[in-house]
């Protein structure tokens, strides 16, 4: 699969959920995919539910696809958890591609192509400015990062520049990407300081001090 499609189904879940968000709801804070990951949010943020959407958002993105294997990562996609908070609101969006699903896998020699086609397909949805590249290390596993400036292409209602950025990592079951589409800084930190977990290793936080100390290969 061109991993540029996985990027843009991802961007497509987050577009609509930009505008006015609660200032607060009850929500788990803990969120746990069967691939071998989880993701912390704080409990103000607004968990949506969004997989009667999905495959509405998988056969839009599948248009472009151009091979069997395409469409069936694309068939294969999950959404383990999305959620927003604040007004104008900040979004993040978590997509999961299980192997099991997909028939084949991936590792970290996988890892900047995967990166460079999810950078790519960002570009299918956003006008993005002053990107910044990263690669680091959560325990045993290989993260890239990107950060960039960014306005949706087709939503002129939301006209305002977010930060957005992107984190992807390969896992023993699946290839996971967290997405966020940040209005502030305070948005931002909550996505980065998100307490995670991946294949059972544990680590404060998704986005350490020093992602962007390194540059990917």
């Amino acid at each position: 699969m061109k991993v540029h499609l996985f990027a843009t189904a991802l961007a497509l879940c987050c577009a609509p959920l930009l505008g006015q968000a609660p200032a607060s709801a009850p929500a788990p804070q803990v969120h746990t995919s069967d691939i071998g990951f989880s993701y912390s949010v704080p409990a103000d943020w607004e968990v949506v539910d969004t997989k009667p959407a999905l495959p509405a958002v998988q056969q839009e993105v599948g248009k472009t696809a151009t091979s069997a294997d395409e469409k069936k990562g694309i068939a294969c996609a999950q959404v383990p958890l999305t959620a927003r908070h604040g007004n104008p609101a900040s979004v993040i969006v978590v997509v999961a591609l299980p192997f099991d699903c997909f028939g084949q896998t991936m590792t970290d020699k996988d890892l900047p192509a995967f990166a460079e086609g999810a950078s790519g397909g960002l570009k299918n949805t956003f006008d993005l400015s002053d990107p910044v590249y990263g690669a680091y290390m959560l325990g045993s596993h290989s993260l890239w990062i990107e950060r960039a400036k960014g306005t949706l292409k087709d939503h002129p209602e939301l006209q305002r520049a977010y930060t957005v950025e992107i984190v992807c990592t390969p896992l023993k079951k699946g290839a996971v990407c967290w997405m966020a589409m940040a209005a502030d800084d305070s948005g931002l930190q909550v996505f980065e300081q998100g307490a995670i977990t991946l294949d059972g290793e544990s680590a404060a936080a998704l986005v350490p001090a020093t992602a962007f100390d390194k540059k990917p290969r």
